[in-house]
C-alpha cells in the first residue's frame, strides 16, 4: 500500500470506531458520531473511494438527525408536559438511519480497498 494511502485509511478507521463508540450513548455519543462522521466523509473524499456518495448522503442524515434531536432537546423534548406528540420525535429518524448507513459505506469502502490490494 503506498504510503499516502496509508493514512487515508487511518483517517477512515478513526473515523469507524469514534462512530462504534459514540453508539452506546445516542445523545451525549452524538458529538463523537458526527466527528466519526466528518473524518469518514474525509476520508472517502480524499481517497476518492466510488462509494463517497453512499458516505456523503449519510453524513448528512446524521447532522440532520443530531440537529433535531438537539432542537427538541431544546425545546424540552417530545411527549409528557411539553406539549409535543410522540409523533415529533420521527424528525430524529434520519439519525440512526445515517449512522447505519455510514457504517455500511465504511465497511464497503474498506472491502473496495482490500480487494483492490490484494488485486495488485
Amino acid at each position: 500500500m503506498p504510503e499516502g494511502a496509508r493514512w487515508k485509511l487511518g483517517v477512515e478507521i478513526v473515523g469507524f470506531a469514534l462512530l462504534a463508540a459514540g453508539a452506546g450513548d445516542p445523545l451525549e455519543g452524538s458529538v463523537l458520531i458526527a466527528a466519526g462522521g466528518a473524518l469518514a466523509v474525509s476520508g472517502a473524499w480524499w481517497s476518492r473511494s466510488r462509494r463517497r456518495k453512499l458516505i456523503y448522503l449519510a453524513f448528512a442524515l446524521l447532522i440532520a438527525g443530531i440537529g433535531a434531536m438537539f432542537a427538541l432537546g431544546r425545546m424540552s423534548g417530545v411527549g409528557g408536559a411539553s406539549g409535543r406528540s410522540l409523533w415529533w420525535a420521527l424528525a430524529v429518524l434520519p439519525y440512526p438511519a445515517g449512522w447505519i448507513l455510514m457504517l455500511a459505506g465504511l465497511i464497503l469502502c474498506f472491502r473496495d480497498r482490500m480487494k483492490k490490494t490484494a488485486a495488485s
